[in-house]
């Protein structure tokens, strides 16, 4: 079941309202001794979470569908970088990220392959299930729900550190998988004023594909925290212009794209350092590690503020502790 992206939580008789998660989405299923994992788009995930496949193989029920997030804590936060480096091919290096810091299957829903119960009703069995499996199982917590809009308003403000922003879903619809009917989510999106320390040209162009965004630390160094790419065609050719004027190392002082990493590919190592002049403002809706955790849309171009004032202050304290897992 997809969730449809809206821009306020939705009001009335009839919703359920869930923390949406910082993690990735995860089915779980058993039958027996043999576990399966599978991410939203289908693929496999025990290989890369030996914890969790131990945690479910220990549950009392032996045949279930659990749909949920797998998520890190590190430090009191949910770390979207330590599950990024669980994706590694080598068994043994999982197996040790695995002890360093073990994983955690949220569980939101109970699906019942003998018929499509609404929501409702997979709630309280979902609540019975928890109550029955979950009391001892560390690894695996059922996360909260209400009816509650006061509730959901208080998870919202919340959203930046654990949480990713606010699920509505459905009373009286049933589980569909890949429609966008039954479940809404709704995001904090946040403004931040950022420095323009490099780019990117588009893949295969001339043209500028995206800006490269940083903000200064209290030692006065800029460090690349995103980039943004929502241009409109006709403003590529003036911006690619106005940003290969300015050209110009190092671009960033502190943190710079295109380090080492195994994720990194040849074109995402390649960007254009500027002098660090230009203002954008930019729109959020997460920053975690560092970062913001997708790409910004720009609002509008700053010639009244300084570089030099835009911080990381005004982002970091986003990153705080959210609600805690039962």
């Amino acid at each position: 079941m997809e969730a449809k992206s809206v821009d306020e939580i939705p009001v009335g008789p009839g919703w359920q309202y869930e923390p949406k998660w910082d993690g990735f989405r995860c089915l779980a299923f058993r039958c027996g001794k043999d576990i399966y994992l599978q991410s939203k788009s289908g693929q496999p995930l025990a290989r890369y979470f030996p914890d969790i496949v131990v945690a479910l193989s220990q549950l009392a029920a032996k045949k279930f569908v659990l749909d949920g997030e797998l998520v890190i804590d590190v430090g009191g936060r949910f770390s979207f970088d330590e599950l990024q480096l669980r994706l590694h091919p080598a068994a043994s290096r999982v197996q040790k990220l695995a002890a360093a810091h073990p994983a955690t299957f949220v569980v939101f829903d109970l699906l019942d392959d003998a018929g499509k119960p609404p929501l409702h009703e997979r709630r309280i069995a979902l609540e019975k299930f928890a109550a029955k499996n979950l009391k001892s199982a560390k690894a695996i917590k059922l996360s909260p729900a209400t009816t509650s809009l006061l509730q959901a308003k208080k998870w919202f403000k919340k959203a930046g550190g654990n949480l990713d922003g606010v699920i509505a879903k459905r009373l009286d619809l049933p589980y569909a998988p890949g429609e966008r009917t039954a479940m809404m989510k709704v995001k904090n999106i946040r403004p931040a004023d950022c420095v323009v320390g490099g780019f990117r040209y588009a893949s295969g162009s001339k043209l500028i594909g995206s800006l490269l965004l940083g903000l200064y630390d209290d030692a006065g160094l800029l460090h690349h925290v995103g980039f943004t790419s929502a241009f409109n065609t006709s403003d590529k050719r003036a911006l690619t212009k106005k940003f290969e004027a300015l050209r110009k190392p190092p671009g960033f002082t502190g943190n710079a794209p295109g380090g080492p990493s195994r994720w990194s590919t040849e074109r995402s190592g390649e960007w254009e350092p500027v002098d660090p002049k230009v203002v954008v403002e930019v729109t959020y809706d997460h920053f975690t590690g560092d970062r913001f955790r997708h790409g910004t849309k720009i609002v509008r171009w700053r010639k009244d503020k300084a570089p030099k004032q835009c911080t990381l202050d005004q982002v970091v304290h986003r990153e705080g502790r959210a609600i805690a897992l039962l």
